[in-house]
Parts: structure tokens; C-alpha cells; sequence
């Protein structure tokens, strides 16, 4: 499996190679789409939607990335080829697609009570803004795939991810099944 996932980062890092005489942000944006899907459905329930993200927020990861501040195996290597013209150029064309409906099923009514005593004691509609939507560098979480909130924020929980102090700390302060409330809950929104 390690060796599997290997040449995958190697193909993909040699792809983003290409990306830097690609000419037009479509071509650029294709390379993308191994991953994030080209109708905007991810490949995995693990990988984020990109397509309606808001553009901010879109270019901070992958500034993120580039510098380190922000690990992921094979998105580091792909944002390290990336130039900020490139970065900004990517999160503009990602954010002007239309949001992708995963048709998720909503939280039942026991899971939504536990997510919205979570969320209203952490505040999350204060950054995250009513119903999830987010706003510049705020992302929107609303919609985006279980799987990847309950990764996410396991990782900030964790601290495996940390390119954001605060949502490291707040996390801390949940439970496991907070957590998984919180995912099953924002992902039917």
C-alpha cells in the first residue's frame, strides 16, 4: 500500500511539473481534478470539495501548504511547485464554480441536538457564519463531505493539523462523538 501511494505522489508531483508551462487556468485547474473531480465530486469522501470554496480561504491553504505550515503527503508536494500567482489563479477559478451537492443524508434528530449544543457553545456560526457558509478566508463547511470533517477535524483535535491555532484549542475541548456529531450534522446542512 506505502509503495502504491508513493508512485501516486510521484505521478502527481510530475503532473504539477507540467502545471507550470500549462497556459491557461483550465489546464491548470484539470490537474486538480485527479483528485478533487471533474464535475466537482471528489474521487474519496476523504478529499475536500473545492468547486464554490470560498477563494480566500482556497489560497491560504495552499500558501499553507507551500510553506509547511499545513501538512498533507501529497498535497505539500504539489503546493511546493506552485508559484502565488499560481495559488491565487487556482482558489479564483475553484471559487467561481458552483458549490457541488453531495446529496448527503441530514443528521437524525438525536445527532443534530448533540451537533448544535457543540456548536453553539463553541460559537461556530461567529467565524463559520449562519448555516456554515463561511465568507472570504472563512471557509464553508456546509455540504462538504462527512468523511473529510470528521479527518479534519480529528486532525486539528489532534493537532496533526495546525496551520490554525485556534481551532486546534477549540477542538481539544470535544469529545470524539462532538466531533462526529458535528461532521454528520454540517455535512447534511
Amino acid at each position: 500500500m506505502r509503495l502504491v501511494l508513493i508512485a501516486f505522489v510521484a505521478m502527481v508531483t510530475v503532473s504539477f511539473s507540467h502545471m507550470a508551462v500549462a497556459q491557461s487556468i483550465e489546464e491548470k485547474a484539470a490537474v486538480c481534478a485527479g483528485c478533487h473531480g471533474e464535475n466537482g465530486k471528489p474521487v474519496s469522501p476523504e478529499i475536500p470539495v473545492l468547486w464554490g470554496q470560498k477563494e480566500g480561504y482556497l489560497y491560504l491553504q495552499l500558501r499553507d501548504l507551500k510553506r509547511g505550515d499545513r501538512k498533507n503527503e501529497i498535497m505539500s508536494g504539489i503546493a511546493a511547485g506552485l508559484e502565488k500567482t499560481d495559488m491565487q489563479e487556482l482558489a479564483k477559478y475553484f471559487s467561481e464554480k458552483p458549490w457541488t451537492n453531495l446529496q448527503q443524508k441530514s443528521a437524525d434528530p438525536a445527532t443534530a441536538s448533540q451537533a448544535q449544543k457543540v456548536a453553539g457553545s463553541a460559537q461556530c456560526e461567529g467565524c463559520h457564519l449562519s448555516g456554515y457558509l463561511g465568507d472570504s478566508t472563512i471557509p464553508r463547511l456546509a455540504g462538504q463531505s462527512e468523511a473529510y470533517m470528521l479527518k479534519t477535524m480529528t486532525e486539528f483535535r489532534s493537532g496533526e493539523r495546525a496551520n490554525n491555532a485556534w481551532m486546534v484549542t477549540l477542538l481539544k475541548s470535544y469529545t470524539e462523538s462532538d466531533i462526529a456529531a458535528l461532521a454528520k450534522y454540517i455535512a447534511g446542512l
